[in-house]
């Protein structure tokens, strides 16, 4: 792994120079953080989907996607989050 002054994505200011399991982890607590911001402590998690970017020493760059559902429960997932954003950003 590259050492964090080499590594162009930004070091976390909880834990400089994280690798990435921990920076992976700490994604994972903020929303967690968040989603007990906005619902309190009476929900319950349901399906999760994770897409993680991965940038390789060589400069290629990849997404990983891990849903533990039926693909198609997958692709509606994907769908309606990306139209989330796409609402976000009009505003």
């Amino acid at each position: 792994m590259a050492d964090a002054e080499n590594d162009d994505i930004e070091p976390d200011a909880t834990a400089p120079g994280a690798d990435g399991r921990s920076r992976l982890m700490q994604e994972v607590a903020q929303q967690m953080d968040a989603i007990e911001v906005d619902f309190g402590r009476d929900f319950e998690i349901g399906r999760v989907i994770t897409i993680v970017e991965v940038k390789r020493p060589d400069g290629e760059v990849e997404l990983r996607v891990r849903a533990g559902q039926l693909p198609w429960v997958s692709m509606g997932m994907l769908d309606f989050a990306k139209k989330s954003v796409e609402a976000q950003m009009t505003g």
